[in-house]
């Protein structure tokens, strides 16, 4: 069957290139995700990356996101610091399979870096320049005066500007339901702005999208799947459909 894809899609599939890779029994090679990866085919508009810690979805997303040419640490294509460079060698043994257009904007945003991002603002805000400062696409207000979902939901706001291709690494860590809620609301009007989404995480809220792509990771390999085939939506609405009874059972002595 042929592939099909728009011509907005930046990035079309994710190929492992096996025969390259020096061993799978070594990090990060021997996460489920990876060991078992040969190729993944993107949706257009948002995809998912789920799965329980440990699976590797937020090591392939930071391998993708460094092929694609971000900073590991987040931000946008132009973002070139490091605080510590801990991020895997995945992106070397990994091929981009691009669409025709190329993205006018970018950004990689993960919950887990974040203040690294804010910091690097602030320094290069402090430095002499003719131009706008850097915090004035962010919404104007320093990201380290705001608190931590503020800031972050600051700059998907307001730094998102459309026709870009843009990768978050488990944003539920700062914002809150509601918020969560609200994201799905701009990831859907940066979608009707030729904008392509990968996303790592454990939100059922936010992987709620309607006609995305799902790829759970689990112990052997990465599969698609639907958002109630999910382990985070059924624990969820176990737990909300009858939270006595899990209590019980999880804290009974």
């Amino acid at each position: 069957m042929l592939e099909t894809f728009n011509e907005s899609q930046y990035i079309r599939r994710v190929r492992l290139e096996r025969e390259k890779v020096p061993s799978f029994n070594t990090y990060p090679f021997h996460l489920p995700s990876i060991k078992t990866l040969d190729e993944l085919h993107l949706h257009p508009n948002v995809t998912y990356f789920v799965g329980e810690n440990g699976m590797g979805k937020s090591t392939l997303l930071e391998a993708i996101a460094v092929a694609a040419g971000f900073n590991p640490e987040g931000g946008s294509y132009h973002f070139q610091f490091s605080t510590y460079d801990s991020h895997s060698p995945l992106d070397q043994y990994i091929r981009l399979i691009k669409g025709v257009q190329k993205p006018r904007d970018g950004f990689f945003l993960r919950a887990e870096t974040f203040y690294n991002v804010a910091t690097n603002i602030e320094e290069l805000d402090s430095e002499p320049a003719f131009g706008a400062r850097v915090i004035d696409s962010f919404g104007g207000v320093s990201l380290h005066e705001q608190s931590h979902g503020e800031s972050f939901w600051a700059t998907f706001l307001n730094r998102f500007r459309g026709n870009g291709l843009y990768l978050l690494d488990e944003p539920e860590a700062a914002l809150s339901p509601l918020r969560q809620l609200s994201m799905l609301t701009h990831i859907h009007e940066l979608v009707q702005q030729d904008s392509q989404f990968i996303i790592a995480t454990h939100s059922p809220i936010i992987m709620a999208y309607p006609n995305a792509k799902i790829i759970e990771m689990t112990e052997d390999g990465a599969r698609v799947t639907t958002l109630e085939e999910t382990n985070h939506y059924s624990i969820m609405k176990q737990f909300f459909n009858d939270k006595d009874r899990l209590l019980h059972h999880l804290l009974r002595t």
